[in-house]
């Protein structure tokens, strides 16, 4: 099962066949603990990874840290729960440390991202403190190398 999720992991775009080629099982092995690990939740969706630079659309990304005062008998749950809900948020993480919340937030301009702060976030009443932090450039995000410098394979020549 573990073969399974590592395989698609790296690539989401692998068939039943090729995995069930590659991990030395039958096709129907493969197609059932899918499905069965889709039913169970462990398999949540099929992202693919998008170099939007690339592509010419403005997106702005935000990690923002989070304070919060968490609510009597629920822990962080609830105040996270009320932040995951809002669309501008691609990601909510409780974390050690300093704060308790990292939010990623997703928008058109860096001013959209900062109303989304000042208008949506930071007026929660659990919410104490919130830091922004834009992302500049992507240099690596789910494994993957952005800006791959092609390697030279050519061997050198000695005279």
């Amino acid at each position: 099962m573990e073969e399974i999720l590592e395989l698609l992991e790296k690539n989401n775009k692998l068939t039943e066949e090729q995995i069930a080629v590659m991990l030395n099982k039958s096709v129907e092995e493969v197609h059932e603990a899918i499905r069965k690990m889709e039913e169970d939740n462990v398999i949540l969706g099929y992202n693919t990874l998008i170099n939007w630079e690339k592509t010419g659309r403005e997106k702005v990304i935000a990690l923002i840290e989070v304070r919060v005062t968490p609510q009597r008998g629920e822990g962080f749950d609830k105040v996270a729960e009320r932040i995951y809900k809002f669309p501008q948020v691609k990601a909510c993480y409780l974390m050690s440390g300093g704060f308790d919340l990292t939010v990623i937030v997703e928008g058109k301009t860096m001013k959209e991202v900062a109303l989304f702060v000042a208008e949506k976030l930071a007026p929660i009443e659990s919410v104490l403190s919130t830091a922004t932090h834009f992302v500049l450039k992507k240099y690596k995000d789910e494994g993957v190398i952005f800006d791959k410098k092609p390697e030279d394979d050519r061997e050198a020549v000695v005279l």
